[in-house]
C-alpha cells in the first residue's frame, strides 16, 4: 500500500515513515501543501494529512485533493476541538486522528479507510479470489470449503489455525503486522494475544512441514513466502544389470 505522508515537522514525519516502512507500506513525504499536490501524480492509496503546513492550510488542501483524486484522507493533527473534526470531515476527510496518537491505532484506520473504498469501488484487486488461493507453491487453501492441502494431502487444521493461514494468504510475500492478525482472527486488540499468534503461527508451522513457509519479520510480524518449491525428487536407483 503507497501512503503519501504530508507533515511539516522533519523529526515527526522521519519517525512516522519510519515505522509505517518497517509495517510494509511504501511512504512518500511531502512537507508542503505544494510538494504534497505534484506527489497525486503517484496516485497513493492512502493520504495522512497534517493541517498546520507552513504555505496553505490543511483544510483547503484536503478540499483541493478532493476535486482532483478520489483517495482516502485521515487527518492527522494537533486540532482536537469538535468543530475542527466536524469541518474535516466535511471537506471529505474519511477519517481524523488526533496527536499524539497510537501509532497502532493508526495502521488500523489505515487499513480500515483502504478497505472501505475497495468494498466501495466493487473490487479488492490485490487479494485473490476468496474461494480458492495458492499458496507457497506446494499449500492449497479453499476458503470456502476451509480445506487445506500440501502437496495435495490433506492438513488437518483448527478454526483458528485455518483463520490466521486465510489471512496470510491474501498477499503471499507481503508482511501482516502482529496487530491486525490479532485484531482479524481474534476480533480483539488486546496485547495478551501475543503470545497466543505466536502459538497458533508455530502450530501451524508444525502442521504444514513446509519449512520457510511462514516467515517471521522480527518486531512487526508474519508473512506466507511465494517462493517455496517442492522438494527435489530423489533420484530413482538404476535397475540392475541382467
Amino acid at each position: 500500500m503507497r501512503l503519501l505522508v504530508v507533515e511539516d515537522d522533519v523529526r515527526v514525519a522521519a519517525a512516522l515513515c519510519s515505522v509505517l516502512r518497517r509495517h510494509g507500506f511504501e511512504v512518500e513525504p511531502a512537507r508542503t501543501a505544494a510538494e504534497a499536490l505534484e506527489r497525486l501524480a503517484s496516485e497513493p492509496d492512502v493520504i495522512l494529512l497534517d493541517l498546520g503546513l507552513p504555505d496553505r492550510d490543511g483544510f483547503e488542501l484536503c478540499g483541493r485533493i478532493r476535486a482532483v483524486l478520489d483517495v482516502p484522507i485521515i487527518m492527522v493533527t494537533a486540532r482536537a476541538d469538535v468543530r475542527s473534526r466536524i469541518h474535516g470531515l466535511h471537506l471529505g476527510a474519511d477519517d481524523y486522528v488526533v496527536k499524539p496518537y497510537d501509532v497502532g491505532e493508526l495502521i488500523a484506520r489505515i487499513h480500515v479507510v483502504s478497505r472501505r473504498t475497495a468494498r466501495h469501488d466493487g473490487a479488492r484487486p490485490a487479494d485473490p479470489p476468496e474461494d480458492d488461493a495458492l499458496i507457497a507453491g506446494r499449500i492449497d487453501l479453499d476458503r470456502l470449503r476451509r480445506v487445506v492441502s500440501v502437496d495435495g494431502v490433506p492438513v488437518s487444521l483448527t478454526r483458528k489455525e485455518f483463520d490466521l493461514l486465510a489471512v496470510l494468504a491474501r498477499r503471499p510475500g507481503v508482511v501482516c503486522p502482529r496487530d491486525q492478525l490479532i485484531s482479524e482472527v481474534w476480533q480483539t486488540n488486546w496485547q495478551g494475544n501475543q503470545r497466543t499468534l505466536e502459538v497458533h503461527v508455530a502450530s501451524l508451522r508444525a502442521k504444514l512441514k513446509v519449512p520457510g513457509a511462514i516467515q517471521t519479520v522480527r518486531g512487526v510480524g508474519y508473512r506466507v513466502t511465494a517462493d517455496v518449491r517442492p522438494p527435489a525428487a530423489s533420484p530413482r536407483p538404476a535397475p540392475p544389470h541382467p
